[in-house]
Protein backbone atom coordinates (compact mmCIF):
# COMPACT_ATOMS: atom_id res chain seq x y z
CA UNK A 1 0.00 0.00 0.00
CA UNK A 2 2.84 2.35 0.85
CA UNK A 3 4.51 1.62 -2.50
CA UNK A 4 1.35 2.47 -4.41
CA UNK A 5 1.00 5.72 -2.53
CA UNK A 6 4.63 6.57 -3.23
CA UNK A 7 4.23 5.73 -6.91
CA UNK A 8 1.07 7.85 -7.18
CA UNK A 9 2.87 10.72 -5.47
CA UNK A 10 5.73 10.44 -7.98
CA UNK A 11 3.29 10.50 -10.90
CA UNK A 12 1.59 13.60 -9.51
CA UNK A 13 4.94 15.35 -9.26
CA UNK A 14 5.67 14.40 -12.87
CA UNK A 15 2.30 15.78 -13.92
CA UNK A 16 3.07 19.00 -12.07
CA UNK A 17 6.44 19.20 -13.82
CA UNK A 18 4.81 18.69 -17.21
CA UNK A 19 2.19 21.19 -16.20
CA UNK A 20 4.92 23.73 -15.42
CA UNK A 21 6.58 23.02 -18.78
CA UNK A 22 3.24 23.48 -20.53
CA UNK A 23 2.69 26.76 -18.70
CA UNK A 24 6.15 27.92 -19.81
CA UNK A 25 5.36 27.08 -23.45
CA UNK A 26 2.06 28.91 -23.19
CA UNK A 27 3.79 31.96 -21.76
CA UNK A 28 6.38 31.94 -24.56
CA UNK A 29 3.54 31.73 -27.08
CA UNK A 30 1.79 34.61 -25.40
CA UNK A 31 4.89 36.74 -25.91
CA UNK A 32 4.46 36.34 -29.65
CA UNK A 33 0.82 37.46 -29.65
CA UNK A 34 0.18 41.22 -30.04
CA UNK A 35 0.27 43.19 -26.79
CA UNK A 36 -3.46 43.76 -26.34
CA UNK A 37 -4.28 40.12 -26.92
CA UNK A 38 -1.53 39.05 -24.49
CA UNK A 39 -2.89 41.36 -21.80
CA UNK A 40 -6.33 39.83 -22.28
CA UNK A 41 -4.96 36.31 -21.86
CA UNK A 42 -3.05 37.29 -18.74
CA UNK A 43 -6.18 38.80 -17.24
CA UNK A 44 -8.16 35.63 -17.96
CA UNK A 45 -5.35 33.53 -16.51
CA UNK A 46 -5.38 35.47 -13.26
CA UNK A 47 -9.14 35.18 -12.96
CA UNK A 48 -8.99 31.45 -13.62
CA UNK A 49 -6.32 31.03 -10.97
CA UNK A 50 -8.52 32.80 -8.44
CA UNK A 51 -11.46 30.64 -9.46
CA UNK A 52 -9.31 27.51 -9.23
CA UNK A 53 -8.21 28.49 -5.73
CA UNK A 54 -11.83 28.74 -4.64
CA UNK A 55 -13.09 25.45 -6.11
CA UNK A 56 -9.95 23.27 -5.71
CA UNK A 57 -10.67 22.37 -2.03
CA UNK A 58 -13.96 20.84 -3.08
CA UNK A 59 -12.48 18.72 -5.91
CA UNK A 60 -11.16 15.24 -5.43
CA UNK A 61 -7.45 14.62 -6.17
CA UNK A 62 -6.86 13.53 -9.77
CA UNK A 63 -5.17 10.15 -9.92
CA UNK A 64 -2.96 8.98 -12.75
CA UNK A 65 -5.44 6.25 -13.67
CA UNK A 66 -8.32 8.69 -14.00
CA UNK A 67 -6.17 11.12 -16.04
CA UNK A 68 -5.06 8.31 -18.34
CA UNK A 69 -8.62 7.07 -18.75
CA UNK A 70 -9.78 10.60 -19.62
CA UNK A 71 -7.04 11.08 -22.21
CA UNK A 72 -7.69 7.69 -23.84
CA UNK A 73 -11.40 8.36 -23.92
CA UNK A 74 -11.13 11.76 -25.63
CA UNK A 75 -7.82 11.29 -27.49
CA UNK A 76 -9.18 12.15 -30.98
CA UNK A 77 -10.98 15.22 -29.73
CA UNK A 78 -7.85 16.39 -27.91
CA UNK A 79 -5.77 15.80 -31.08
CA UNK A 80 -8.24 17.76 -33.25
CA UNK A 81 -8.24 20.65 -30.74
CA UNK A 82 -4.42 20.78 -30.80
CA UNK A 83 -4.34 20.76 -34.62
CA UNK A 84 -6.94 23.56 -34.79
CA UNK A 85 -4.99 25.65 -32.28
CA UNK A 86 -1.74 25.18 -34.20
CA UNK A 87 -3.34 26.03 -37.56
CA UNK A 88 -5.02 29.08 -36.05
CA UNK A 89 -1.69 30.28 -34.64
CA UNK A 90 0.03 29.96 -38.02
CA UNK A 91 -2.88 31.66 -39.82
CA UNK A 92 -2.78 34.57 -37.42
CA UNK A 93 0.96 34.98 -37.93
CA UNK A 94 0.47 34.98 -41.72
CA UNK A 95 -2.27 37.61 -41.92
CA UNK A 96 -1.10 39.69 -38.97
CA UNK A 97 2.69 39.39 -38.96
CA UNK A 98 4.65 41.08 -36.21
CA UNK A 99 5.85 44.51 -37.16
CA UNK A 100 9.45 43.88 -36.29
CA UNK A 101 11.22 40.67 -37.24
CA UNK A 102 14.26 39.35 -35.54
CA UNK A 103 17.50 39.85 -37.42
CA UNK A 104 19.18 42.69 -39.34
CA UNK A 105 17.65 45.11 -41.86
CA UNK A 106 16.58 43.88 -45.31
CA UNK A 107 18.66 45.01 -48.29
CA UNK A 108 16.57 46.65 -51.02
CA UNK A 109 16.97 48.81 -54.12
CA UNK A 110 14.83 51.93 -54.39
CA UNK A 111 14.05 54.79 -56.75
CA UNK A 112 12.86 58.31 -56.00
CA UNK A 113 9.51 59.07 -57.66
CA UNK A 114 9.50 62.23 -59.78
CA UNK A 115 6.81 64.04 -61.75
CA UNK A 116 7.27 63.90 -65.50
CA UNK A 117 5.28 64.02 -68.73
CA UNK A 118 4.51 60.52 -69.98
CA UNK A 119 3.30 59.98 -73.57
CA UNK A 120 0.13 57.93 -73.85
CA UNK A 121 0.84 55.64 -76.77
CA UNK A 122 -1.53 53.27 -78.54
CA UNK A 123 -0.06 50.33 -80.41
CA UNK A 124 -1.57 48.84 -83.53
CA UNK A 125 -0.70 46.91 -86.66
CA UNK A 126 -1.21 48.13 -90.18
CA UNK A 127 -0.10 48.00 -93.79
CA UNK A 128 2.23 50.19 -95.82
CA UNK A 129 0.28 51.83 -98.67
CA UNK A 130 1.40 54.12 -101.45
CA UNK A 131 0.64 57.82 -101.32
CA UNK A 132 -0.30 57.62 -105.03
CA UNK A 133 -0.42 54.68 -107.41
CA UNK A 134 -1.43 54.78 -111.09
CA UNK A 135 -2.00 51.93 -113.55
CA UNK A 136 -0.89 53.09 -116.99
CA UNK A 137 -3.50 52.02 -119.55
CA UNK A 138 -3.94 53.04 -123.24
CA UNK A 139 -6.70 55.39 -124.34
CA UNK A 140 -6.77 54.00 -127.89
CA UNK A 141 -6.34 50.66 -129.64
CA UNK A 142 -2.91 50.63 -131.20
CA UNK A 143 0.45 48.88 -131.26
CA UNK A 144 3.43 49.77 -129.13
CA UNK A 145 6.14 51.42 -131.21
CA UNK A 146 8.75 52.23 -128.57
CA UNK A 147 9.21 51.76 -124.82
CA UNK A 148 11.05 54.58 -123.00
CA UNK A 149 10.91 53.18 -119.46
CA UNK A 150 12.68 50.25 -117.83
CA UNK A 151 11.56 47.95 -115.07
CA UNK A 152 11.95 49.66 -111.67
CA UNK A 153 13.00 53.00 -113.14
CA UNK A 154 12.42 56.22 -111.19
CA UNK A 155 10.25 58.57 -113.25
CA UNK A 156 8.94 62.10 -112.83
CA UNK A 157 5.60 63.59 -113.77
CA UNK A 158 5.55 64.24 -117.55
CA UNK A 159 8.25 61.72 -118.48
CA UNK A 160 7.54 59.81 -121.68
CA UNK A 161 6.84 56.13 -120.98
CA UNK A 162 5.51 54.62 -124.23
CA UNK A 163 5.12 55.68 -127.85
CA UNK A 164 2.38 54.01 -129.89
CA UNK A 165 2.25 53.75 -133.68
CA UNK A 166 1.18 57.31 -134.53
CA UNK A 167 1.49 57.35 -138.34
CA UNK A 168 -2.21 57.28 -139.04
CA UNK A 169 -3.08 59.77 -136.29
CA UNK A 170 -0.29 62.10 -137.44
CA UNK A 171 -1.53 62.06 -141.01
CA UNK A 172 -5.11 62.68 -139.91
CA UNK A 173 -4.01 65.58 -137.71
CA UNK A 174 -1.96 67.17 -140.51
CA UNK A 175 -4.90 66.84 -142.93
CA UNK A 176 -7.37 68.43 -140.50
CA UNK A 177 -4.87 71.10 -139.58
CA UNK A 178 -4.44 72.03 -143.27
CA UNK A 179 -8.22 72.19 -143.71
CA UNK A 180 -8.48 74.42 -140.64
CA UNK A 181 -5.85 76.78 -142.03
CA UNK A 182 -7.62 76.89 -145.41
CA UNK A 183 -10.98 77.58 -143.73
CA UNK A 184 -9.42 80.43 -141.80
CA UNK A 185 -8.06 81.96 -145.03
CA UNK A 186 -11.50 81.61 -146.65
CA UNK A 187 -13.03 83.44 -143.71
CA UNK A 188 -10.51 86.33 -144.02
CA UNK A 189 -11.17 86.58 -147.79
CA UNK A 190 -14.92 86.62 -147.15
CA UNK A 191 -14.50 89.56 -144.75
CA UNK A 192 -12.81 91.57 -147.55
CA UNK A 193 -15.55 90.69 -150.04
CA UNK A 194 -18.31 91.73 -147.64
CA UNK A 195 -16.61 95.15 -147.28
CA UNK A 196 -16.82 95.55 -151.09
CA UNK A 197 -20.40 94.21 -151.19
CA UNK A 198 -19.45 91.23 -153.34
CA UNK A 199 -21.05 88.67 -150.93
CA UNK A 200 -23.78 88.94 -148.35
CA UNK A 201 -23.41 88.97 -144.57
CA UNK A 202 -24.87 85.45 -144.47
CA UNK A 203 -22.01 84.17 -146.61
CA UNK A 204 -19.50 85.68 -144.17
CA UNK A 205 -21.17 83.96 -141.21
CA UNK A 206 -21.13 80.64 -143.05
CA UNK A 207 -17.41 81.05 -143.74
CA UNK A 208 -16.78 81.78 -140.02
CA UNK A 209 -18.68 78.66 -138.98
CA UNK A 210 -16.67 76.53 -141.41
CA UNK A 211 -13.40 77.95 -140.03
CA UNK A 212 -14.35 77.21 -136.41
CA UNK A 213 -15.50 73.70 -137.25
CA UNK A 214 -12.26 72.95 -139.06
CA UNK A 215 -10.21 74.26 -136.15
CA UNK A 216 -12.20 72.08 -133.67
CA UNK A 217 -11.63 69.01 -135.84
CA UNK A 218 -7.89 69.81 -135.92
CA UNK A 219 -7.76 70.12 -132.12
CA UNK A 220 -9.61 66.82 -131.75
CA UNK A 221 -7.09 65.16 -134.05
CA UNK A 222 -4.29 66.70 -131.97
CA UNK A 223 -5.77 65.20 -128.81
CA UNK A 224 -6.11 61.84 -130.53
CA UNK A 225 -2.47 62.07 -131.60
CA UNK A 226 -1.41 62.83 -128.00
CA UNK A 227 -2.82 59.45 -126.89
CA UNK A 228 0.00 57.82 -128.83
CA UNK A 229 2.53 59.34 -126.40
CA UNK A 230 1.89 57.97 -122.90
CA UNK A 231 3.50 60.00 -120.10
CA UNK A 232 3.76 59.53 -116.34
CA UNK A 233 1.16 61.53 -114.38
CA UNK A 234 3.08 61.36 -111.05
CA UNK A 235 6.55 61.05 -109.58
CA UNK A 236 7.35 57.52 -108.57
CA UNK A 237 8.90 54.19 -109.44
CA UNK A 238 7.85 52.10 -112.41
CA UNK A 239 6.96 48.50 -111.80
CA UNK A 240 7.37 45.62 -114.23
CA UNK A 241 6.68 46.60 -117.82
CA UNK A 242 4.02 44.25 -119.18
CA UNK A 243 4.22 45.11 -122.91
CA UNK A 244 6.85 44.94 -125.61
CA UNK A 245 7.45 46.76 -128.91
CA UNK A 246 4.86 45.54 -131.35
CA UNK A 247 2.34 44.50 -128.66
CA UNK A 248 -1.26 45.35 -129.47
CA UNK A 249 -2.92 47.35 -126.70
CA UNK A 250 -6.59 48.16 -126.43
CA UNK A 251 -8.60 50.77 -124.59
CA UNK A 252 -9.88 48.28 -122.01
CA UNK A 253 -8.96 46.72 -118.68
CA UNK A 254 -7.05 43.88 -120.32
CA UNK A 255 -3.95 45.26 -121.98
CA UNK A 256 -2.03 42.22 -123.10
CA UNK A 257 -2.15 38.46 -122.89
CA UNK A 258 0.96 36.35 -122.26
CA UNK A 259 1.07 32.65 -123.15
CA UNK A 260 3.64 30.22 -121.76
CA UNK A 261 4.07 26.47 -121.91
CA UNK A 262 1.94 26.02 -118.80
CA UNK A 263 -0.67 28.80 -118.72
CA UNK A 264 -2.08 31.91 -120.32
CA UNK A 265 -2.35 35.06 -118.19
CA UNK A 266 -3.74 38.53 -118.79
CA UNK A 267 -2.16 41.68 -117.41
CA UNK A 268 -4.31 44.67 -116.50
CA UNK A 269 -1.91 47.54 -117.18
CA UNK A 270 1.08 48.42 -119.30
CA UNK A 271 3.02 49.42 -116.19
CA UNK A 272 2.21 50.65 -112.70
CA UNK A 273 3.75 53.85 -111.30
CA UNK A 274 3.96 53.92 -107.51
CA UNK A 275 4.95 56.91 -105.40
CA UNK A 276 7.28 55.68 -102.65
CA UNK A 277 8.49 58.89 -101.03
CA UNK A 278 6.68 59.93 -98.94
CA UNK A 279 4.71 56.77 -98.24
CA UNK A 280 1.67 56.09 -96.08
CA UNK A 281 0.76 53.56 -93.41
CA UNK A 282 -2.85 52.58 -92.77
CA UNK A 283 -3.98 51.01 -89.48
CA UNK A 284 -7.00 50.77 -87.18
CA UNK A 285 -7.60 52.14 -83.68
CA UNK A 286 -10.13 50.55 -81.27
CA UNK A 287 -13.38 52.40 -80.74
CA UNK A 288 -12.65 52.98 -77.06
CA UNK A 289 -9.58 55.09 -77.92
CA UNK A 290 -11.34 57.37 -80.43
CA UNK A 291 -12.20 60.10 -77.85
CA UNK A 292 -8.53 60.37 -76.90
CA UNK A 293 -7.54 60.78 -80.56
CA UNK A 294 -10.19 63.38 -81.37
CA UNK A 295 -9.49 65.34 -78.19
CA UNK A 296 -5.83 65.69 -79.06
CA UNK A 297 -6.65 66.46 -82.71
CA UNK A 298 -8.93 69.33 -81.68
CA UNK A 299 -6.02 70.92 -79.81
CA UNK A 300 -4.33 71.53 -83.17
CA UNK A 301 -1.24 69.43 -82.46
CA UNK A 302 -0.61 66.82 -85.17
CA UNK A 303 -0.57 63.25 -83.94
CA UNK A 304 2.78 61.53 -84.39
CA UNK A 305 3.44 57.89 -85.16
CA UNK A 306 6.44 55.58 -85.01
CA UNK A 307 6.47 52.74 -87.54
CA UNK A 308 8.62 49.60 -87.63
CA UNK A 309 8.61 47.04 -90.42
CA UNK A 310 9.79 43.45 -90.28
CA UNK A 311 10.62 41.15 -87.41
CA UNK A 312 13.82 42.90 -86.35
CA UNK A 313 12.34 46.35 -85.85
CA UNK A 314 15.84 47.84 -85.86
CA UNK A 315 14.82 51.02 -87.70
CA UNK A 316 11.82 53.12 -86.78
CA UNK A 317 10.20 55.67 -89.08
CA UNK A 318 8.49 58.71 -87.60
CA UNK A 319 5.61 60.48 -89.30
CA UNK A 320 2.38 62.41 -88.89
CA UNK A 321 -1.26 61.37 -88.99
CA UNK A 322 -2.96 62.53 -92.20
CA UNK A 323 -6.56 61.63 -91.52
CA UNK A 324 -8.85 59.78 -89.12
CA UNK A 325 -11.75 58.17 -90.96
CA UNK A 326 -15.19 59.72 -90.50
CA UNK A 327 -16.91 56.48 -89.52
CA UNK A 328 -16.33 53.39 -87.39
CA UNK A 329 -16.29 49.97 -88.99
CA UNK A 330 -18.97 48.10 -86.96
CA UNK A 331 -17.60 44.68 -87.95
CA UNK A 332 -14.35 45.27 -86.04
CA UNK A 333 -15.40 48.18 -83.76
CA UNK A 334 -12.46 50.27 -84.95
CA UNK A 335 -11.71 53.36 -87.01
CA UNK A 336 -9.19 53.55 -89.84
CA UNK A 337 -6.29 55.96 -89.55
CA UNK A 338 -3.78 56.95 -92.25
CA UNK A 339 -0.38 58.45 -91.50
CA UNK A 340 2.45 59.63 -93.75
CA UNK A 341 6.12 58.81 -93.17
CA UNK A 342 9.28 59.74 -95.11
CA UNK A 343 10.91 57.03 -97.19
CA UNK A 344 14.11 58.65 -98.39
CA UNK A 345 15.99 55.35 -98.42
CA UNK A 346 13.23 53.69 -100.46
CA UNK A 347 13.24 50.69 -98.13
CA UNK A 348 9.48 50.63 -97.59
CA UNK A 349 7.18 49.09 -100.17
CA UNK A 350 3.36 49.02 -100.35
CA UNK A 351 1.82 45.93 -98.83
CA UNK A 352 4.38 45.42 -96.07
CA UNK A 353 3.18 44.57 -92.57
CA UNK A 354 3.90 47.38 -90.10
CA UNK A 355 3.77 47.90 -86.34
CA UNK A 356 2.55 51.36 -85.41
CA UNK A 357 2.91 53.29 -82.15
CA UNK A 358 0.67 56.34 -82.07
CA UNK A 359 1.21 59.11 -79.51
CA UNK A 360 -2.44 59.75 -78.60
CA UNK A 361 -1.91 62.11 -75.67
CA UNK A 362 0.51 63.15 -72.93
CA UNK A 363 -0.04 62.64 -69.22
CA UNK A 364 1.17 65.82 -67.53
CA UNK A 365 3.07 65.57 -64.22
CA UNK A 366 2.48 61.83 -63.95
CA UNK A 367 4.08 59.61 -61.31
CA UNK A 368 5.64 56.48 -62.79
CA UNK A 369 7.38 53.50 -61.19
CA UNK A 370 8.92 50.33 -62.60
CA UNK A 371 6.27 47.66 -63.03
CA UNK A 372 8.30 45.23 -60.92
CA UNK A 373 7.86 47.52 -57.90
CA UNK A 374 4.12 46.77 -57.73
CA UNK A 375 3.03 43.96 -55.41
CA UNK A 376 -0.24 42.08 -55.83
CA UNK A 377 -2.04 40.97 -52.66
CA UNK A 378 -5.61 39.94 -51.81
CA UNK A 379 -6.50 43.58 -51.09
CA UNK A 380 -5.23 44.96 -54.41
CA UNK A 381 -1.98 46.50 -55.62
CA UNK A 382 0.55 48.08 -53.29
CA UNK A 383 4.07 49.44 -53.35
CA UNK A 384 6.55 49.53 -50.50
CA UNK A 385 8.07 52.89 -49.67
CA UNK A 386 10.81 53.75 -47.20
CA UNK A 387 10.00 56.36 -44.53
CA UNK A 388 12.39 58.70 -42.73
CA UNK A 389 13.14 56.08 -40.08
CA UNK A 390 14.25 53.55 -42.70
CA UNK A 391 11.19 51.32 -42.31
CA UNK A 392 9.04 49.79 -45.04
CA UNK A 393 5.55 51.26 -45.48
CA UNK A 394 2.90 49.60 -47.68
CA UNK A 395 0.88 52.04 -49.79
CA UNK A 396 -2.11 51.00 -51.94
CA UNK A 397 -1.91 52.34 -55.50
CA UNK A 398 -4.15 52.49 -58.55
CA UNK A 399 -2.70 51.81 -62.01
CA UNK A 400 -3.49 54.48 -64.62
CA UNK A 401 -1.63 52.80 -67.46
CA UNK A 402 1.20 50.35 -67.97
CA UNK A 403 3.54 49.33 -70.73
CA UNK A 404 7.06 47.96 -71.26
CA UNK A 405 8.16 47.92 -67.65
CA UNK A 406 6.83 51.35 -66.62
CA UNK A 407 3.55 51.94 -64.79
CA UNK A 408 1.83 55.25 -64.07
CA UNK A 409 0.09 55.09 -60.68
CA UNK A 410 -1.78 57.21 -58.17
CA UNK A 411 -1.58 56.86 -54.40
CA UNK A 412 2.01 57.96 -53.90
CA UNK A 413 3.69 61.36 -53.78
CA UNK A 414 6.62 62.87 -55.62
CA UNK A 415 9.81 62.29 -53.63
CA UNK A 416 8.74 58.92 -52.18
CA UNK A 417 11.40 56.22 -52.17
CA UNK A 418 9.79 53.17 -53.77
CA UNK A 419 11.30 49.72 -53.29
CA UNK A 420 12.05 48.01 -56.61
CA UNK A 421 14.08 44.95 -55.61
CA UNK A 422 13.90 43.04 -52.35
CA UNK A 423 10.19 43.68 -51.78
CA UNK A 424 9.43 39.97 -51.46
CA UNK A 425 11.12 39.95 -48.04
CA UNK A 426 9.33 43.02 -46.69
CA UNK A 427 6.52 43.47 -44.20
CA UNK A 428 5.14 46.76 -42.94
CA UNK A 429 7.58 48.13 -40.39
CA UNK A 430 10.57 46.10 -41.58
CA UNK A 431 13.92 47.86 -41.28
CA UNK A 432 15.61 48.29 -44.67
CA UNK A 433 18.94 49.43 -46.00
CA UNK A 434 19.87 50.58 -49.47
CA UNK A 435 21.86 48.24 -51.71
CA UNK A 436 25.31 49.44 -52.70
CA UNK A 437 24.82 48.75 -56.41
CA UNK A 438 22.39 51.08 -58.19
CA UNK A 439 22.55 49.34 -61.53
CA UNK A 440 19.51 47.17 -60.89
CA UNK A 441 17.28 50.10 -60.01
CA UNK A 442 18.08 53.29 -61.98
CA UNK A 443 16.95 56.50 -60.37
CA UNK A 444 15.43 57.83 -63.58
CA UNK A 445 13.81 55.00 -65.55
CA UNK A 446 13.55 55.79 -69.25
CA UNK A 447 10.25 56.91 -70.64
CA UNK A 448 8.65 53.95 -72.47
CA UNK A 449 8.40 54.35 -76.23
CA UNK A 450 4.96 52.77 -76.20
CA UNK A 451 2.26 52.28 -73.59
CA UNK A 452 -1.00 50.56 -73.33
CA UNK A 453 -3.91 52.23 -71.76
CA UNK A 454 -5.54 50.42 -68.90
Amino acid sequence: MHRRYKRAKTLLECLKTKKNETVSKIESTLNKIPTKLAQLFRYLKSRLCVLWGKISPFLKPISFASAKSLVLRFKWRILIILIVLYAGSKTYDYFYPPEVKAGGPTTVSTIVVEKKDIPLIIESTGTIVSNAIVDIRPMVTNTVAKIHVKDGQEVKAGDLLFTLDNRNDTANYERLKALAEDAQKQYLRAKELVAKNFISQAGLETSLANAKSAQAAARSAEVQLSYDSIRSPINGRAGIVNVFPGSLVQASNVVTTATSSTATSSVGSMVTITQLNPINVQFVIPEKDIPVLLENQLDGDPLTVKVTVGDSGKKAYEGKVLVIDNQVDPSIAAVRVKAQIPNNSMTLLPGQFARVSLVANTLKDALSVPSQAIVMNPRGRIVFTVDKEGKAVAKPVKVVYEYQGTTVVTGIEAGDKVVVEGKQNLRPGTKVKEAKSKEAAPQNPPTPPATEKK
